[in-house]
């Protein structure tokens, strides 16, 4: 595996992608960097109390009072360190600071999808992941010698693992638990989308095999925590070992957040391969919606986490936006472990230990491939469906929630 290759992935974000890059700044560029972290901190912290004070007294803060607010503190000598960074920092901390109120409030009134969000909570110098943003306004650059130029930080060096598609309008930088240093650009991509083909495919996720698509494919569990667990709880084993506040502590964690974060790393890069050429062969994809909340609080939580079923799904939703393809979820409680995909009968929940069951018309069926053929089919329909047409799958039905939801065998010998 390419040492750049789990450090430049993309998202998408409508019709612009983020590339992140590695990046590798002096003692004296650190130094530079933690002290933007702190102010952006700090201005984060004070604009956010100023909001508290005023819904208590019953009043309201206007975003332009607080940066005017801002630009008073620098000039008294409490808050005068401020001016020793980009005012363009100081100002997106309360951007920042605004998108997350934005965010509470939409979901409070149920304008926002999703989990609930939470009131904006005060930021701590503790925290072991800092980021700090710029945007054009800082006028950052690229210099001459493919070195990233950041106001009153200077030229930092980057491993670019691939050219910019277009000039970037912001750049965030990030320092993460394990004490490495990422730029990431948000720029402008407009890519054409991939040549029609003829193939549409049904994917069931599993533990055992991380997934069975309907044309026979499998694709096995690469289970990276699994794989790693020895390495992680000797490294542990050290940090808690030593004492509270010393600096071999300190560095021990940094050894245990490095061992997390190749093994997250290695996922995610993992995880785009596949999701890749999954979008690539097929004109559409369709998925189960999974209750992956659900399925972690379970005594396969470990597994569950290991594989990472809701970042892949959403590599592949993300993707086939971007391309062209189709990609649809199908209902979490459709029965497609208990359905018969050649005569659509309903042959009833099944323990996760039967693999093949075989159907009362005479098919014997491998269990997960015939779940992922029922998602197919489901996917079609419900597409062809919401296009106006007429197709429906006959046989469709909720399954039980003992199906979905519990993997134990009752003591009576019911589920």
């Amino acid at each position: 595996m390419s040492p750049y290759s789990v450090i430049d992935h993309w998202y998408y974000q409508g019709v612009q992608l983020r590339y992140n890059f590695r990046l590798y700044p002096t003692v004296g560029q650190q130094r530079s960097l933690a002290k933007a972290f702190g102010c952006a901190r700090v201005v984060y912290n004070d604009a956010l109390r100023a909001r508290q004070d005023a819904f208590k007294a019953g009043r309201r803060v206007s975003d332009t009072e607080l940066s005017k607010r801002l630009t008073e503190a620098k000039s008294t000598p409490e808050r005068e360190w401020l001016g020793e960074v980009s005012a363009v920092v100081l100002q997106q901390a309360l951007a920042d600071l605004n998108t997350a109120y934005r965010n509470f409030f939409a979901s409070v009134t149920g304008k926002r999808k999703g989990a609930k969000v939470a009131l904006p909570r005060f930021r701590s110098r503790k925290d072991n992941r800092q980021s700090i943003r710029f945007t054009k306004n800082a006028r950052f650059a690229v210099s001459s010698g493919r070195k990233l130029r950041l106001p009153k930080i200077g030229d930092v060096v980057v491993r670019w693992s691939r050219d910019l598609p277009s000039d970037p309008s912001s750049v965030t930088i990030v320092k993460d638990a394990a004490g490495r240093y990422f730029a990431s650009f948000v720029v402008q991509v407009n890519d054409d989308p991939l040549a029609p083909v003829d193939s549409e495919v049904g994917l069931d996720l599993g533990l055992t095999t991380f997934a069975v698509l309907s044309d026979g494919k499998t694709i096995v569990a690469p289970r990276f925590l699994r794989q790693a667990e020895r390495r992680l709880r000797k490294a542990q084993q050290s940090l808690s070992r030593k004492e509270k506040g010393s600096a071999n502590r300190a560095r021990a964690r940094i050894i245990v957040a490095k061992a997390h974060a190749k093994v997250a790393d290695t996922r995610k890069d993992w995880g785009h391969k596949q999701s890749t050429m999954i979008i690539r062969g097929n004109q559409a994809v369709y998925v189960e919606d999974l209750c992956v909340r659900g399925l972690a609080r379970t005594r396969l939580a470990k597994s569950v986490h290991d594989a990472g079923w809701g970042v892949f799904t959403r590599m592949l939703e993300a993707k086939a936006n971007r391309y062209g393809r189709t990609f649809g979820k199908v209902n979490r409680w459709f029965p497609s472990s208990q359905m018969c995909s050649v005569c659509a009968a309903i042959d009833g929940p099944k323990p996760l230990s039967v693999r093949q069951w075989r159907c009362a018309c005479g098919t014997t069926h491998d269990r997960d491939l015939n779940a992922a053929i029922n998602i197919l089919a489901a996917g079609r329909a419900e597409r062809l469906n919401a296009c106006g047409g007429t197709v429906s799958l006959s046989a469709e039905r909720e399954a039980s929630p003992c199906e979905t939801g519990t993997h134990r065998e009752h003591p009576s010998g019911r589920w």
